[in-house]
């Protein structure tokens, strides 16, 4: 099983609850992080992979940073990325520290699909512009 294949499993299972009731496998992504446990509200991103690549015993940053996952495996071109352990690492906005992870998924009219967690509020699947990736990173065990 690869990452891609449990993602996609999650997709539409999981998403973020009203009020004060936080998911619980949210907050047990969280938990996979040095941040902890931790409400839904909290960006979740790169916690969801660090869990999903804690339970496929892969590496894993164990930040909640998403940008943190481009120390994470090796580095490899958007062009030679695949579907299965390959993550992609977007800028977000103009603050240099923010950002957002999710697994590779394809190519969408020169956009980049991937499936990720706090999309939204929930796992789903999503496009992203090509000019906003940091970094593709595969990983293995």
């Amino acid at each position: 099983m690869t990452l891609f294949d449990l993602a996609q499993r999650l997709v539409g299972e999981i998403a973020e609850r009203p009020g004060k009731a936080d998911h619980p496998f949210i907050v047990w992504c969280h938990e996979a992080t040095s941040m902890g446990a931790a409400a839904d509200e909290v960006p979740w991103c790169s916690s969801f992979l660090n869990r999903l690549a804690w339970l496929l015993r892969l590496p894993r940053s164990r930040s909640a940073a998403a940008r943190s996952w481009l120390d994470v495996g090796m580095a490899i071109e958007l062009d030679d990325a695949r579907p299965g352990n390959d993550v992609v690492v977007f800028k977000r906005g103009s603050d240099p520290k923010a950002g957002h992870v999710a697994i590779y998924a394809g190519l969408d009219d020169g956009r980049v699909r991937v499936i990720g967690a706090n999309q939204s509020n929930a796992v789903t699947m999503a496009t992203f512009p090509r000019e906003s990736v940091l970094g593709v990173r595969r990983l293995t065990a």
